[in-house]
């Protein structure tokens, strides 16, 4: 009897060698990890070969298994033109990032969303919280990742992050000088919570740069401009919290959410993909 391949257990296989995880995968494909685990022995029993290598710390694939997910792959996308038809218009997931969430999870957000579904375009929108808020909220978008402000309440928490006072190694403050700040021009959230914090400790500022995103203030950071209140997880190598050094004010943490209104399999499918990756980092 001639073996046959489950598409299933093919895209169980792939939301592994894309997430290194069986916890993570059994969480983007909504089902558990032994699930998974079971779906990926029945593969190698049917391939006759050892396609992943599990340790406690992470899953790898072998030298079997990655050639297997090119061909595992190319599988993948042919079973969704078949579905979907070669001339059908490809679904568009509109997904809103606020600038401060989105942190190194973002390429390999992307990276992963798109071995999901070749057929799927991604409209990505990185904004203020307050904005991407309002778009979804307008039914602009399908889903946003945001950081939770006010007393709003729902959504499905991905990551929380603390934040700090992050500056260039070699930055010096003179004594009486006022704390130089790099930041997000106003509604930005952070920036608020920033400002507040050192009015009420009574610590004199000015903004020494305004830039139109995290990666124009963490540039100003890293050329020594001016302190950034970053959160940690963002943060690059090569900045460094002087709070604690500087008696600066605690800047406290904020959770990262996610809402989504999307009930569609495919699009639904990508979003579980996008809480995994966003919680990567604490499981394999």
């Amino acid at each position: 009897m001639t073996a046959v391949l489950d598409i299933a257990t093919v895209q169980a296989f792939l939301l592994v060698a894309e997430l290194q995880s069986f916890t993570r995968a059994a969480e983007a494909l909504g089902t558990t990890q032994a699930a998974v685990s079971l779906k990926l022995q029945r593969l190698e029993t049917l391939l006759g070969k050892r396609l992943v290598e599990r340790s406690p710390r992470a899953v790898r694939l072998t030298a079997e298994g990655a050639a297997f997910r090119d061909r595992a792959s190319a599988l993948m996308e042919a079973h969704d033109r078949a579905l979907s038809g070669e001339a059908s218009v490809a679904q568009t997931l509109s997904l809103g990032i606020s600038d401060h969430a989105a942190g190194p999870e973002l390429v390999p957000l992307l990276e992963r969303l798109h071995a999901m579904s070749t057929n799927l375009t991604l409209a990505v929108t990185i904004g203020f919280s307050r904005e991407m808020q309002d778009a979804y909220d307008a039914g602009r978008l399908d889903a946003v990742i945001v950081r939770q402000e006010g007393s709003r309440r729902g959504g499905e928490k991905l990551a929380e992050d603390e934040f700090g006072w992050f500056a260039a190694r070699r930055f010096t403050l003179r004594k009486g000088e006022p704390l130089p700040l790099a930041t997000l021009a106003p509604p930005c959230g952070v920036r608020a919570v920033a400002v507040r914090a050192l009015d009420k400790a009574g610590i004199a500022w000015r903004e020494r740069f305004v830039g139109g995103g995290v990666t124009a203030a963490v540039a100003a950071a890293l050329a020594g401009l001016a302190v950034a209140p970053l959160a940690r997880r963002i943060a690059p190598p090569g900045l460094v919290d002087i709070g604690p050094a500087h008696k600066l004010p605690k800047l406290g943490s904020s959770k990262v959410m996610l809402h989504s209104k999307v009930s569609d399999p495919a699009k639904l499918t990508a979003l579980r993909a996008v809480t995994a990756t966003f919680r990567s980092g604490t499981a394999a």
